[in-house]
């Protein structure tokens, strides 16, 4: 009798169901992920309080929990850090949404055409691995050090990745989709609007989302220098006076929205585009 090959049982028990939770790319139920970001966050804050409340840490190199809210609530009764917070956001979603409006048709392009990538490849794969801090003086001679300079920084610092991550995405594309699109009587305009941007749409709302987050690295440094008012010039000026309970709350300000931010686009995403749940 031929030997017949099943699937292997999970062991009973306790081991048993570890060993189920840990297989490679089982999704994970909501209710659980959510109690395990939240456990996370416990132990970071358990660490951090037994670190500065212990003593093994010096006050003027890490404020407590309890010092750097006391700092955050300074910040927005004394010193206006509201008008901070708004400052920044503006000059994040600026940039990156001039970024976004050059970098994504750029990148269905390379991605669906080949000649148009052989043009601009070489370019941007040099252009992207460009500091856009190194940029700063430049776009200070040119712009100034008002609004645009900073918006500029953030625009140079995303696009070029943008262009590649769409490029990467687009090209993609599964050929026989394509194929079966020429087959029906398609043509390559057709082809490209209810084939390749259908497709890449979900995984291009995702490098948005991606390059989102990198665009707020670029802010705080375009606001160390020439600024007045944003949460980087805030923790520049609460670097002067030692303050870390200032610097520790500004930086956790950027991770909250950060974490809003992260949320919306998955929930956007997840509403725009029904038919990529399933990947």
């Amino acid at each position: 009798m031929a030997d017949t090959v099943s699937d292997p049982l999970p062991p009973q028990g306790g081991g048993g169901r570890r060993t189920a939770l840990f297989t490679p790319l089982k999704p994970v139920a909501p209710a659980l992920r959510t109690t395990l970001g939240i456990a996370c966050f416990v132990l970071f804050f358990l660490g951090w309080g037994i670190a500065t409340y212990g003593g093994f840490v010096k006050p003027l190199f890490l404020a407590s929990p309890g010092d750097s809210l006391k700092a955050g609530w300074a910040l927005f009764t004394e010193f206006g850090f509201a008008e901070d917070i708004g400052v920044t956001v503006w000059r994040v979603l600026a940039g990156f949404a001039l970024a976004a409006l050059v970098a994504v048709p750029l990148g269905i392009l390379m991605g669906a055409f080949k000649p148009v990538e052989a043009f601009f490849e070489a370019f941007v794969s040099f252009a992207r691995y460009l500091p856009a801090s190194a940029f700063i003086p430049l776009l200070i001679l040119w712009a100034g050090v008002g609004e645009m300079q900073k918006i500029l920084v953030i625009f140079i610092g995303s696009v070029f990745q943008l262009v590649i991550m769409v490029t990467v995405i687009v090209s993609g594309t599964r050929t026989d989709l394509v194929e079966a699109a020429y087959t029906l009587g398609a043509k390559r305009d057709g082809v490209v609007r209810r084939v390749l941007l259908p497709a890449s749409a979900p995984q291009i709302f995702e490098a948005l989302r991606l390059v989102l987050g990198w665009a707020w690295t670029y802010v705080i440094v375009a606001e160390l220098v020439g600024a007045s008012r944003g949460i980087g010039h805030m923790i520049i000026d609460a670097q002067r006076f030692l303050d870390t309970g200032q610097m520790i709350f500004g930086i956790f300000v950027i991770g909250v929205i950060g974490l809003v931010t992260d949320l919306a686009f998955r929930t956007l995403n997840a509403r725009l585009f029904p038919w990529a749940k399933g990947r």
